[in-house]
């Protein structure tokens, strides 16, 4: 299960890629609002417990100063993907994007581009793969999926 948490119900349009693409590789998915300045009792709960819950990989969305992400990373033993989300209060998307990408030793999170949500979820599949052999062989057929559109736009062009 991946879990994907947002700082705001205004992110939720860019997130729901990340559920989109989860939910295509049929990986189940938990959602929920968790703000690091409004709800940090929640926050701290969250990232102390997903793991028991048997979540695998923890997609976090966020925007303006975007601390979620990197407090879930300080706080848990799972990955942590962070996605920068432009917001209205945002410096166009670039305090998110420097407030995730730039974390401390010791506490990594992967990060993805400004309103990358489903390279995130790609990405959370992607993790799981690597150890469930389902799941890596839906992520081998999307590539090829991927591949064959390239391909057959060539083809449409030199026509």
């Amino acid at each position: 299960m991946v879990g994907i948490i947002m700082g705001s119900d205004s992110d939720l349009p860019i997130m729901q890629e990340a559920i989109d693409i989860l939910e295509s590789f049929d990986i189940a998915v938990e959602v929920d609002i968790v703000s690091a300045h409004r709800t940090p009792e929640k926050l701290f709960d969250y990232a102390n417990n997903a793991h028991k819950r048997g979540v695998q990989v923890i997609i976090a969305g966020a925007g303006g100063a975007a601390h979620l992400p990197g407090m879930v990373a300080s706080m848990s033993p799972l990955p942590v993907i962070g996605v920068p989300v432009k917001s209205r209060n945002s410096i166009d998307g670039w305090d998110s994007v420097l407030s995730i990408l730039q974390m401390p030793g010791g506490v990594p999170v992967a990060t993805v581009a400004l309103d990358g949500a489903k390279n995130a979820g790609i990405l959370a599949a992607q993790i799981i793969g690597a150890s469930d052999k389902c799941t890596l062989d839906k992520i081998v057929a999307y590539k090829e999926g991927l591949k064959l559109k390239v391909e057959q736009a060539s083809e449409r062009v030199k026509k």
